[in-house]
């Protein structure tokens, strides 16, 4: 299918630092001119994101309350008319490449049901943390897959009748955490191609420190993707799971176990644990040669602790979720209580379902209760 046409769609909690550049990136865009609408879904922020996406002359929508990525995500989506829907976020600049590139991949290999880009290896935020994080992030992308095995909203499109079909992201994700990644294993359970494109490049502008890269990596990425690997019993060889990830976890792991016996036993397990901890960084030597080649070798040397901790409370994190496992009452997904879910649209109308938790909303129902506004921004808020 030829002249693709472009929803872009955009979650902001909180965002206006941000979503101006974000917003200005997309009117830079080559083939630009085939975006049919900008779509900002506020839900409910604080600072005038709202405001400032309306001055930039985007659709913004208003979430009832405070919902999460996902359902502002679904909540976009079920306004947005275009053949595909491209969903970034409010932290992201894309590439001006990016947009047209996603495009032509769809438009040339009509058996591509969604695809993925990368972040680039220029993050805009200071700090040893962020650009540590930030340039893992484009690492581990940059050598993902190119048949890839989940989703990333970060930067990545998905066509919309694929998308409606499965159901939308996962609502039951109330914070930004692997709603994306759970939405991955659904395209590919269905039998959807998903393809990761390292050359859709886009630019994190996030600025992190230890205690939210901490929290983030094990509340709202370990724990939920252990979990969702665990109830669907898939655990795909690619990106933050490959293979060489899997054993330099359990390196690690068994690291810090002999580390820990050499309290008693004395030098042997402490010897032992060094030998480990030294195959896991010549495992990670590319990575490693990677972060010393964009910002040296002193730079590279600070990250190899930090790095090795992230393998250690992964792991542990991974432990814990498997040992819970047996008393979790949850399904493999929500839509898993009924044999099917019907379409979110019939005949360009919304009537299906996305569920939230163990009940399932309508989107006929969520949208009987907006009533849209004749402005420039077309405005989405309650009815009174």
């Amino acid at each position: 299918m030829h002249n693709l046409t472009l929803s872009v769609i955009i979650p902001v909690l909180d965002g206006a630092g941000y979503l101006p550049a974000c917003l200005n990136a997309l009117k830079l865009s080559q083939g630009r001119e085939h975006i049919r609408e900008v779509i900002v879904v506020d839900d409910c922020s604080s600072d005038g994101s709202a405001a400032v996406a309306e001055a930039a002359g985007a659709t913004v929508l208003r979430t009832p309350g405070r919902m999460g990525p996902a359902a502002a995500r679904n909540l976009g989506a079920a306004h947005a008319s275009g053949d595909l829907l491209v969903f970034i976020d409010s932290d992201v600049c894309i590439h001006p490449g990016a947009l047209a590139r996603m495009r032509e991949r769809f438009e040339n290999e009509p058996d591509l049901d969604a695809l993925i880009g990368s972040y680039d290896d220029e993050p805009a935020a200071p700090g040893f943390v962020s650009q540590y994080k930030n340039l893992m992030q484009h690492y581990v992308h940059q050598n993902g897959r190119r048949e890839a095995t989940t989703f990333w909203s970060g930067c990545g499109a998905v066509r919309r009748e694929v998308f409606l079909s499965v159901g939308g992201f996962d609502e039951a994700y109330r914070r930004p955490s692997i709603e994306d990644i759970d939405l991955g294993y659904r395209l590919l359970k269905q039998g959807h191609r998903i393809a990761l494109d390292p050359a859709v490049l886009a630019k994190h502008l996030k600025r992190w420190r230890l205690t939210s890269l901490l929290h983030s990596d094990i509340f709202d990425r370990a724990l939920p993707w252990s979990q969702l690997i665990l109830r669907s019993a898939r655990l795909p060889n690619d990106l933050n799971v490959a293979v060489c990830q899997r054993w330099s976890a359990a390196l690690v792991v068994a690291a810090a176990g002999l580390a820990g016996a050499s309290v008693v036993w004395g030098i042997i397990p402490a010897l032992a644990a060094v030998v480990l901890l030294g195959a896991t960084i010549l495992l990670n030597r590319r990575f490693y040669g990677f972060l010393a080649a964009k910002r040296g070798w002193i730079f590279a040397l600070r990250a190899v602790p930090l790095h090795l901790a992230y393998y250690l409370y992964s792991a542990l994190t991974f432990a814990a979720a498997a040992a819970a496992h047996p008393f979790s009452r949850r399904p493999d997904h929500p839509a898993e209580f009924s044999s099917s879910i019907p379409s979110l649209y019939e005949a360009g109308s919304a009537v299906g379902a996305v569920p939230v938790g163990a009940e399932r909303q309508t989107y006929a129902a969520r949208r009987s209760r907006f009533s849209l506004r004749s402005n420039s921004s077309s405005e989405i808020s309650p009815r009174a």
